[in-house]
């Protein structure tokens, strides 16, 4: 059994195929959803998204949204961002992020409205900063003293 899933930002369609599981962050934690999970729906929150097909997984780094979970295995996220891993380019992350820091401190004290989206902006950053990193960390050869790269790799 498989799940069906779609994955939709406003400009355009990123995943649209079958999955063996689903793990993202949700404003209630982090869940993962395997085939014959129960009908859901919940809002997302910035983070990771893993989606394992067969030997291989795809991390995006995803916004807002929601995630619907339907019978019938059929998973759909409408989500404002969502962008592999691939994608994600660490220097232009970073700017984003000073920029969002930079917005925050100035809507502290404006209204309720403009810092919320001030935070928001920064949380975004923040997520795609940890997946990029991550990124980085597993095209990186890591050495553990006394092993060899390949011992040090599983």
């Amino acid at each position: 059994m498989k799940l069906s899933l779609k994955v939709v930002t406003p400009e355009r369609v990123v995943f649209e195929d079958e999955a063996d599981a689903l793990t993202l962050m949700t404003e209630l934690g982090e869940i993962t959803v395997l085939p014959g999970h129960i009908p859901l729906v919940a809002t997302l929150r910035p983070g990771e998204m893993r989606l394992k097909k067969k030997d291989r997984e795809e991390i995006l780094a995803v916004s807002t949204g929601f995630l619907e979970v339907r019978p019938g295995n059929q998973i759909i996220i409408l989500a404002d961002t969502a962008e592999y891993m691939e994608e994600l380019e660490l220097e232009k992350i970073e700017e984003a992020k000073e920029r969002a820091k930079q917005l925050l401190k100035q809507q502290r004290f404006a209204d309720d409205v403009a810092f919320a989206d001030a935070s928001a902006a920064l949380e975004r950053e923040l997520a795609r900063h940890r997946v990029v990193l991550k990124k980085k960390y597993r095209a990186t050869p890591h050495h553990i003293p006394g092993g060899t790269a390949q011992e040090n790799e599983s």
